[in-house]
């Protein structure tokens, strides 16, 4: 059996009530992976070599001080 039609077997067991979170995890696994470009992998190391800049306020207070620059 393949793990497709395994898979499908399993899902047949799920109860109704918990095919909610079966389709939450399925939609995360079924986006295509992002590979970063080189400007965020440049960015990502910065914050790890303990540089770059950490925004901690809301999305509002962010996007408030992006439009103001």
């Amino acid at each position: 059996m393949s793990e497709r039609e395994q898979a499908m077997q399993l899902l047949n067991a799920v109860p109704d009530y918990k095919l909610g979170y079966v389709v939450a995890f399925l939609q995360g696994v079924a986006i295509p992976e992002e590979i970063p470009n080189s400007e965020i992998l440049e960015a990502m190391q910065e914050l790890e070599d303990g540089g770059g800049e950490v925004f901690e306020g809301s999305v509002h207070d962010f996007l408030q001080m992006m439009l103001e620059d």
